[in-house]
Formats: structure tokens, sequence, C-alpha cells
């Protein structure tokens, strides 16, 4: 194991893979704990990351947040491929198995921590051991698993309800979930507050009882990856800093928004888009 800067208190724990994602242009950084910290520290939080990487990833793109990194033989490494049925994805390396001993004691205390699992590599009996503020939770990467050639395919998700039942909220796509209506109601009895991503159609929000819909702006899509881990990021922060799920999930839909009208990282949001998004909660 090795720890990239000294280990001080943080504001945001990022828990997950950061992965080597392979494009038409050449690899690139990527996964949830990616573009999560770097959307977490636009909004002026300390960040700190847990991961497993292998030394085939730069992580040049998240200097000046510090890293806990378990040395791997590879990085988690995946292919995404858009076909007009849907996304085509392939995995074709894991990294290890992120636990508690990974974790500084120091951070085990942030007010924010963010499990952002992406090939089922953190282990759900962590949400046991984080005595914080707000435990949110992006769970794509439990809901899914791979053959032997690698795609990627949903599966089920057996820790849901302990997992679910003991975070303060959770963001998942409809796509992660297969457009299932039924495991989307499920998801919504277990969770203190869901938010289900629907791509350019926003966002609906389940919160005591009550469903709303958040749409976004119209903007022109240039490239809409990391778009969720901004959102959840965006969410989490000012869930945290207002108590209120329902501007939480305003906020976080207009800044998802802005991050598809630029490429890659590019679309982590501005400190000035992030002030226009702000609103006074009362």
């Amino acid at each position: 194991m090795y720890r990239q800067m000294s280990i001080e208190p943080i504001d945001y724990l990022m828990i997950g893979h950061i992965t080597r994602d392979k494009t038409p242009d050449g690899p690139r950084i990527g996964g949830t704990a990616t573009f999560s910290s770097l959307m977490a520290h636009a909004v002026g939080l300390r960040v700190g990351i847990v991961t497993s990487s292998g030394a085939d990833l730069s992580l040049g793109p998240l200097s000046g947040i510090p890293i806990v990194n378990l040395p791997s033989e590879h990085s988690t490494t995946f292919e995404n491929i858009i076909t007009p049925e849907g996304r085509l994805q392939t995995i074709f390396h894991v990294a290890n198995t992120i636990d508690l001993n990974l974790i500084p004691e120091l951070w085990l205390t942030a007010p924010i921590v963010h499990l952002g699992p992406v090939a089922q590599e953190v282990e759900p009996t962590l949400v046991r051991h984080l005595s914080n503020s707000l435990i949110g939770t992006t769970p794509q990467g439990w809901l899914r698993t791979w053959d032997e050639k690698g795609r990627v395919v949903p599966t089920e998700w057996p820790e849901a309800a302990f997992v679910l039942s003991n975070v303060g909220a959770a963001v998942i796509s409809v796509e992660d979930l297969g457009y299932d209506e039924a495991r989307i109601e499920e998801m919504a009895t277990a969770c203190r507050v869901l938010a289900v991503t629907e791509q350019s159609n926003g966002v609906r929000l389940f919160w005591s009882g009550d469903v709303r819909r958040f749409r976004p702006p119209s903007v022109i899509e240039l490239d809409t990856t990391g778009a969720g881990d901004i959102f959840a990021a965006a969410f989490f922060f000012r869930l945290y800093t207002t108590r209120d799920p329902w501007e939480a999930a305003r906020f976080a839909t207009q800044l998802a928004a802005i991050s598809v009208t630029r490429s890659g990282l590019q679309g982590i949001p501005t400190q000035e888009e992030i002030q226009d998004c702000m609103v006074e909660v009362l």
C-alpha cells in the first residue's frame, strides 16, 4: 500500500476504484472515484480517495487530492461502446478489493462518505464502520457482473436491503437497474433518500413517501461520461449542507447538465457555474 501525500482530516471520503477507460482516443482516467472526487473538490471540500490501481494508470488529473492506494497488477479497465440499443460495456481487468483495513482511521469520521463501487470492489460491510454524518452510495458496481469474455451484464444485489437501510442516500441510474420499476420501488422503500437518474430526462427523487421529478435545462450534449458521478457528488454535498433532498436534487441536476456540454474531465463544473446553481435555502 502506498499513500500519496500526508494523511490529514478530510470532508469527503471517496471509496472505489479509479479506472482506466479505453476510448477511441486512447486510454484515460475515469470511474466514479475520479469524477465524484473532482466534483467534491470543485465545491470546496477536502477530498480523500481510497482505491486500488496499477502502474498502468496515471493519477495526474487527481493531483492535489490525497490518495490511499492498494497497488494492483492492473487497474480496473473498462471499454464502453454506445449503440442504438444502449451501452455495451466490457471489463478487461479488476484491481484489488477495498476493505476497512485500507482506510486511514482519521478518515473514518469524514462528514461525507461516498461508497462508489464500479466492479464489486467495495466491501458492503463497510457501512457498519462509518460513523460519519452522511453515507452516500452509487451502487452500480454491486449491480453488475461479467462473463468469461468480460462482457458486463446486470446481476442481483443480495446485500441491497442491508446497505440501503444503513446509508443516508443513494444515487442509481435506470440503466443500471435495467429500467425495472419493481426494483426501483424496492430500493426506494429500503433507502431514506433515493435518486434515480434518467439521462436527459433528469432525475426522480424518492423521499419520505413522496416522489418528485427534476428535469435538466435544455443543453447540447457532447459527452455524458461521468455525468451521473458528478450528479452524485453534488447531490451528497448539497444534501449534507442543506438537509433538503429536494434542493440537493435540483442543484445536482443543474450541474450534471452543465457537465455533458464538455468532454471528459473538462465537464467538471467551474466555480462560477457552481455559484450560479446555488440558491438560498431557508
